[in-house]
């Protein structure tokens, strides 16, 4: 995967970089380059991530939408009720329907609320599985890696004591 290469050229570059005397272990690496793998790993960014933007995004149009439906039906019940003014019991019947339309158009945004609200949950919870399954996989790999760096090593291997690397 593209994206775990640029981690781990960021790791190599970092752990590559010069040592500043007398800073406390900071270091120089190249800003420039670095600004390179970020921007190439924000082109490569795993499509759930991007998905659960997006999804986040729609959820707010969804809920704005259901809001303006609820304002319009609400609306349109106001106006109704106003043009049965002059008769008393279909006032009385406008009142109720318009009470009974507002009383649905509120728990119908509500449901809608909350099932786009659990749509977005569980895509979110999807993307977040699946991204640390694969930081789990790069975890493991890397220190596969690290181990078999350090087999072949022989600097490691020989019965000299270690050196540090300052």
């Amino acid at each position: 995967m593209k994206l775990e290469m640029l981690i781990d050229e960021l790791q190599e570059i970092v752990d590559s970089a010069f040592k500043m005397p007398l800073s406390g272990g900071k270091k120089v690496v190249n800003a420039d380059r670095i600004q390179e793998i970020v921007e190439e790993m924000r082109t490569n960014m795993p499509q759930e991530v991007r998905q659960a933007k997006m999804i986040a995004a729609e959820r707010s149009n969804i809920l704005s939408k259901s809001k303006q439906e609820a304002e319009t039906v609400v609306q349109q019940a106001e106006e109704r009720a106003k043009s049965m003014v002059e008769r008393s019991e279909i006032t009385r019947q406008a009142q109720q329907r318009a009470s009974e339309i507002i009383a649905k158009a509120n728990s119908d945004a509500e449901k809608i609320k909350q099932a786009a609200s659990q749509y977005v949950d569980n895509l979110m919870k999807k993307a977040d599985d699946e991204l640390s399954a694969n930081l789990a996989t790069l975890k493991k790999a890397r220190q596969g890696f690290k181990t078999l760096q350090n087999k072949n090593d022989p600097k490691k291997n020989s019965k000299q004591p270690p050196q540090d690397k300052e």
